[in-house]
């Protein structure tokens, strides 16, 4: 599979104007979305299942969801990404049911293009996707509403009031929900018994961007 992740210049269109064109039924708008943004999509799914393949089926799961729900009111500008990220969360909480519900019309696409890692080793990939795995059985120990706001704020890379927009929440809950979940994985990693460091860097160690 291959993400392509294109840097915008002065002269593209911003999201907003592509979604307001997608919106009103322009495909090659919405594909634009889809080409720049499916890389933050792709990597936020593989870290919430620990697997390449399924990142990718769920990549497209979470375009088909958002081009489905397109009519839906829009946000304040900038809060595209989030909202794909919020998507992200949940189909991949349901990704079994998630495929299943799209499998006929994910058969009938092309391959989604996703640029990631092409060229490391199946070996490598394996080995991301173990250790993947191995912070995971941590991160799964948080309650399930810290591990939402956790993984959009350090792995989605977004501010928690992004995070607050994607999980449709205030901007203090989620905040009070991200303290909490950094001192519950604080307790886990200290308490781990099996002898092993867990990779910190991934799953917690630094705090929110915040917006300016």
């Amino acid at each position: 599979m291959s993400v392509v992740e294109h840097g915008m210049t002065a002269h593209d269109p911003s999201d907003e104007q592509l979604w307001t064109r997608a919106r009103l039924g322009d495909p090659a708008a919405f594909g634009d979305l889809f080409t720049r943004h499916a890389g933050t999509v792709y990597s936020f799914c593989f870290r919430l299942t620990a697997s390449w393949h399924t990142a990718e089926d769920l990549t497209t799961v979470v375009f088909l969801e958002a081009w489905r729900r397109r009519h839906e009111p829009n946000g304040k500008p900038g809060t595209l990404v989030p909202w794909l990220l919020g998507i992200a969360s949940h189909v991949a909480r349901h990704s079994t049911r998630a495929v299943r519900r799209h499998r006929k019309l994910l058969a009938k696409l092309p391959p989604a293009v996703i640029e990631s890692d092409q060229g490391a080793s199946q070996a490598a990939r394996a080995e991301t996707e173990k250790q993947m795995k191995e912070i995971l059985q941590v991160f799964r120990r948080l309650p399930h509403r810290e591990q939402e706001v956790l993984a959009l704020c350090v792995w989605g890379e977004r501010t928690t009031a992004e995070a607050a927009i994607a999980l449709g929440i205030p901007v203090g809950t989620a905040r009070s929900r991200l303290a909490r979940a950094h001192e519950h994985l604080r307790r886990l990693m200290e308490n781990s018994h099996n002898g092993r460091a867990h990779p910190r860097p991934a799953v917690s160690a630094r705090p929110p961007r915040e917006a300016t």
